[in-house]
């Protein structure tokens, strides 16, 4: 993980319910087909990853339900802040995907949109869905590593 966080990387929004509600199994990096106006907005860091996912339609990968706010200072070219933006993967990872989204249980999740060199990316996250016991067990498991910690401070 410590290879992708290079000098030119500042990123805009996380989805951090992302790894609590799923096993987050292997992660690939995309570019994002953006507007202008989208751009700018993720610049100022008005992004949000909740309740977005993304889906592969005619051998292309789409970003749906990812929330980028208007830019204020727009004109007539304002986005719709819900649009699916199309997701920028070569064929042989979208091929690769594809045969694994195949499996039952497993679904691409955004994880983080960021901005490397200058260029916005998105994280996406091949991931399996936690059962309710799951969570439970990664609650008291935090809780349980958070009173070590707070009995070692003292």
């Amino acid at each position: 993980m410590s290879e992708t966080k290079s000098e030119g990387e500042r990123v805009v929004a996380t989805n951090r319910k992302a790894r609590h509600e799923y096993f987050l199994l292997e992660t690939f990096e995309a570019g994002i087909a953006l507007k202008g106006t989208e751009v700018k907005s993720l610049r100022e860091g008005k992004a949000s990853l909740q309740e977005s996912y993304a889906t592969i339609k005619n051998g292309e990968v789409w970003l749906v339900d990812m929330h980028v706010s208007p830019y204020e200072h727009a004109t007539i070219d304002a986005h719709e802040p819900t649009r699916a933006r199309k997701l920028l993967l070569h064929k042989k990872e979208i091929r690769r995907l594809l045969g694994k989204l195949t499996e039952k249980g497993l679904t691409l999740v955004p994880t983080r949109v960021y901005f490397k060199n200058g260029i916005a990316k998105v994280e996406l996250a091949l991931a399996r869905g936690k059962r309710a016991y799951d969570k439970r067990e990664a609650i008291k498991r935090r809780e349980a590593q958070r009173e070590v910690e707070r009995h070692f401070a003292e």
